[in-house]
């Protein structure tokens, strides 16, 4: 009998602890890098995902709607926050009658998790997942309309989070890395061969054991202050972005000190994107035509099966235009799309 017992009260206590929180600190002035919208309404939400970790999101619900909402979840870029580009997207979305957040990932921002500043391909695809559980539950969501905006880095995950969780009925990958790819091959695939990849794991490597030794991890630095003469075109947008008043945030990763510099290590080893051939439900994947990361969206496109996939390239575009420039950013295209997969 004390056996029995004792189990039920660990079985209540781990009932429990599903739903206890971190106790975060949220902002609570608008701090966004673009302006508020008067045509919705804005508040900040906490939930949890699967391995315990508190998310904060930033909620937008259009004004004067009545009955259920198709509601979409909205992160990236990869090192950005959901004050930046995420946020945007998901204000124009709620504009446009979609009950929407942009979240922090796990480790990042104003979201909780320690250490911080660290990334998992697995996390991180549970992220959206636990933002769809968070939306799923919300009274004023039509559960059965859910979808997700992945941006640059986040965009490959997007489509990782589609194949692993069928609740998610459309998904759009905007401007999107392949995080496994670009780690494990490179810039443009210059360096895919076990030579490079081993000259990496070793130094990544000596850094864990540095990082130990000094019982913290070091910074891998995000866009810098000041670029090279001989910086590439895609690193000068970058610094366009991240480093000046159009998208610097304080808490945004490559805007200041980056990701920790051992980020690579699980992404050379989890190839993102594995199983999208097997997503049934829509993807829609938005690339600019000069972006350099186009090669990422075009290649993912290839992989994805069925008559409800899309690629669209957008003329004369590069990789940042997509994560600001509203002029730019096929609002109409995207509002269709959701509207139309979710019927």
């Amino acid at each position: 009998m004390p056996i029995i017992g004792q189990a039920q009260s660990i079985s209540q206590m781990e009932q429990k602890n599903i739903r206890n929180m971190e106790n975060l600190t949220l902002t609570k002035e608008w701090d966004k890098t673009f302006p508020q919208s008067d045509k919705v309404n804005h508040t900040k939400v906490t939930f949890i995902n699967r391995y315990g970790i508190t998310l904060a999101a930033d909620m937008y619900v259009p004004k004067n709607v009545t009955g259920k909402l198709s509601a979409i979840a909205v992160c990236g870029p990869f090192g950005a926050v959901k004050e930046q580009a995420a946020g945007l997207y998901a204000q124009t979305m709620a504009e446009r009658g979609f009950l929407t957040i942009a979240f922090d990932p796990s480790y990042t921002g104003e979201s909780g998790g320690e250490p911080r500043y660290v990334v998992s391909p697995d996390i991180n695809t549970e992220d959206f997942s636990a933002a769809v559980d968070f939306l799923a539950t919300n009274d004023k969501v039509d559960s059965e309309r859910i979808g997700i905006i992945g941006i640059c880095g986040w965009g490959g995950l997007a489509i990782n989070a589609a194949a692993a969780d069928p609740r998610i009925k459309a998904t759009v990958a905007s401007t999107m890395y392949d995080m496994s790819r670009v780690n494990a091959n490179g810039y443009f695939d210059a360096d895919d061969s076990a030579e490079a990849r081993n000259i990496l794991r070793k130094k990544l490597a000596a850094q864990r054991t540095e990082d130990f030794r000094n019982g913290f991890p070091k910074p891998g630095g995000g866009v810098p202050d000041e670029l090279p003469a001989d910086a590439p075109q895609f690193f000068k947008d970058y610094h366009a972005y991240y480093k000046t008043s159009r998208g610097y945030h304080p808490r945004s990763l490559n805007s200041n000190q980056g990701r920790n510099a051992t980020e690579a290590i699980p992404f050379i080893n989890f190839p993102l994107m594995s199983r999208a051939d097997e997503i049934e439900n829509a993807v829609l994947v938005i690339h600019g035509e000069k972006a350099h990361s186009r090669y990422f969206g075009e290649d993912a496109f290839k992989k994805l099966q069925g008559d409800n996939k899309e690629l669209m390239i957008i003329p004369g575009a590069s990789h940042t235009d997509l994560y600001d420039r509203t002029e730019t950013i096929p609002f109409d295209k995207i509002e269709t799309f959701f509207i139309n997969n979710f019927k």
